[in-house]
């Protein structure tokens, strides 16, 4: 049996034509008539392909993808399909994850020839790299994302800074449209022996440098150069540093020139301790991931688990917590990573608790332990949303009747918690 492609679109003449075509090639193919059907169909088995229509009734393609990506489910290519999309869709779609995008009516050289591309490139361990969307959903993240969609209208060099692992690699790809070079060497040597070498090969991309700070005076001089060549070639720059700019300046080892015109547009990627409401879906979506493309057993994190992973600091960010997804997935002695994995791994990871955190003595029972967590953890939650409960029992993740229930148990005060609108 070929390959497994999901056909998903609410017009019954596209999916019967697209089957037949693609049923006639040897490919095993699968027809969603809606999000609804083709979510249940993704959760029965991982497609190797799936074709997916953007504008449909309920839910729209855009979305669903969006859902699949939160969820770690975008492990597979994905191709969207419209008719009448705007360039902006597209680009949506891609930084999302799409693989490409199909402008109806499709011809059939070129269907048949994504579809071939999507199958060869994508295979059995396919997985696009975390993007902005899965970061989270808080605040901070949502203003983060709308700062770049700002500055991805502007050709000037943009300057990263965060801390390391925080992921300025994948904020910078926000930045980059589809279907144009990305250039990103591993080493700077180019910046010395060359430093117009990527102008013909990445015009109209992006150049990314990970970490500025390291460069040497040589290699600064070559990047000065190569500033000035970059608007002709319609080429953004865009570099990254773990430290400030007023650092930078501080240390004196970089071109004073060169850091003026790297900073005139600059970012900060915030830490992942400065939006801890993100960690636990980001962790879920982390090992959803590793899950679905064979790298660990099936697990599932319980409450208390990801209650803690939220209550660390996280030192190295993003990276840190993706080791620590890892590990707690090799070494859990059930399906279910619980409370008592999760505060196995502070001392490998050299993880501090969140101050909020720190009364819940970890030399207590377990039961005792995860009680005075959840009340510290509750407790804050109260006091952040002021006492609107309905947010409350959102960022829980629990139902209003068992928060309710929950914080009889625990003892919180109820006078703190009367607004509910």
């Amino acid at each position: 049996m070929g390959n497994y492609v999901l056909v998903v679109d609410d017009e019954v003449g596209i999916r019967e034509l697209l089957y037949e075509i693609l049923n006639d090639e040897g490919y095993n193919v699968r027809v969603a008539a809606n999000a609804m059907e083709a979510r249940q169909l993704r959760q029965e088995i991982r497609p190797d392909l799936v074709l997916l229509d953007i504008w449909m009734p309920q839910m729209d393609g855009i979305t669903l993808l969006k859902e699949w990506g939160a969820a770690g489910q975008l492990n597979m290519p994905v191709v969207m399909m419209s008719g009448h999309a705007t360039v902006e869709t597209a680009v949506e779609a891609t930084r999302i994850g799409a693989f490409d995008f199909l402008e109806k009516p499709i011809a059939l050289p070129k269907l048949l020839a994504t579809v071939e591309r999507a199958l060869k490139q994508g295979g059995a361990g396919f997985r696009p790299e975390l993007t902005v969307l899965q970061l989270g959903r808080g605040t901070l993240i949502a203003d983060l994302r709308r700062k770049l969609d700002q500055l991805a209208q502007h050709k000037a060099p943009l300057l990263l800074t965060g801390e390391a692992g925080c992921g300025v690699e994948l904020v910078a790809r926000h930045i980059h449209r589809p279907n144009t070079p990305w250039f990103a060497p591993e080493t700077s040597d180019w910046l010395v022996d060359n430093p117009f070498e990527p102008l013909n090969e990445c015009q109209g991309g992006v150049i990314f440098i990970p970490d500025v700070e390291p460069l040497t005076r040589a290699e600064q001089k070559g990047l000065l150069q190569l500033l000035g060549k970059l608007e002709k070639h319609q080429i953004r720059l865009v570099c990254a540093s773990t430290k400030s700019v007023a650092q930078l300046y501080q240390s004196g080892h970089m071109d004073a020139e060169l850091l003026s015109r790297l900073s005139a547009l600059t970012l900060t990627v915030p830490p992942l301790r400065e939006h801890p409401e993100d960690i636990p879906e980001l962790a879920t979506t982390l090992l959803t991931r590793m899950t679905e493309a064979g790298e660990v057993p099936v697990r599932i994190f319980s409450t208390g688990a990801l209650n803690v992973l939220r209550g660390f600091q996280w030192p190295g960010n993003i990276v840190s917590l993706a080791n620590a997804v890892r590990t707690l997935a090799m070494t859990a002695s059930s399906t279910e990573i619980t409370t008592r994995d999760a505060l196995s791994i502070s001392d490998e990871f050299d993880m501090e608790v969140r101050p909020e955190m720190a009364q819940v003595p970890f030399d207590l029972p377990l039961r005792e332990a995860r009680d005075l967590f959840e009340k510290a953890y509750l407790e804050h939650h109260i006091r952040k949303e002021s006492g609107n409960m309905s947010r409350v029992a959102e960022r829980a993740g629990l139902e209003r009747t068992h928060l309710y229930r929950k914080l009889k148990q625990l003892g919180v005060r109820q006078s703190s918690s009367r607004n509910d609108e």
